[in-house]
């Protein structure tokens, strides 16, 4: 499965950084206790150009690709930051939107909820967001449900979580889901991170 990885400008840098990294970690787990060569998930970032991102505190990113050519997406993963500039950009929206329709599950981490919001995914949905944007999240989107002091909450093929650490909870969690409680409980072991289930 392709997990592609949305980064933009002012990303949250665990957002995006811990996803990546379970589920980078639990391919490597995978790999180790199958004899076949198969790989389990090959993860990927994508922004708008292949330019250089700028994440938040400044951390440079070279993203893997562009939205004009990346590898088929089954897993969408968009993470959160400062999103005001991403919601007021048509294209963005656009993508997300048609990368989510053709992506077997579409994942959100933090503030990485507003931009499914604008594209229209959340309607009638049940989600979280980080703690600080609860307010703004329902203000914004009152056809959505949201829901406080979750660390994730999975309706099906969309899956939010709330703010920075809980997209890595989250993610163990789409392992757990995807590939089985094992796997995600030795990627979590491997990781030396303490798996806060919701």
């Amino acid at each position: 499965m392709n997990v592609g990885i949305y980064i933009f400008d002012e990303v949250e840098i665990l957002d995006f950084a811990g996803p990546f990294e379970v589920f980078y970690t639990a391919a490597r787990v995978y790999s180790k206790s199958v004899s076949s060569a198969e790989k389990l998930f090959e993860v990927f970032t994508v922004a708008e150009s292949g330019g250089t991102v700028k994440a938040r505190g400044g951390l440079s990113i070279l993203p893997g690709y562009a939205f004009d050519r990346h590898p088929k997406i089954d897993i969408l993963v968009v993470p959160g930051g400062v999103v005001t500039a991403e919601l007021n950009k048509p294209g963005v929206i656009s993508w997300v939107s048609s990368q989510s329709n053709a992506a077997q599950l579409t994942a959100s981490v933090c503030t990485g909820a507003f931009i499914l919001g604008k594209a229209g995914l959340l309607d009638g949905r049940i989600v979280t967001t980080h703690w600080e944007d609860i307010d703004d999240l329902r203000a914004m989107f009152p056809e959505v449900t949201v829901k406080e002091n979750a660390r994730y909450i999975d309706q099906s093929d969309i899956v939010t979580s709330a703010g920075i650490s809980a997209g890595t909870d989250m993610s163990l969690h789409l392992v757990a889901r995807l590939a089985g409680e094992e796997l995600a409980v030795k990627t979590a072991r491997q990781m030396e991170y303490h798996w806060h289930r919701a």
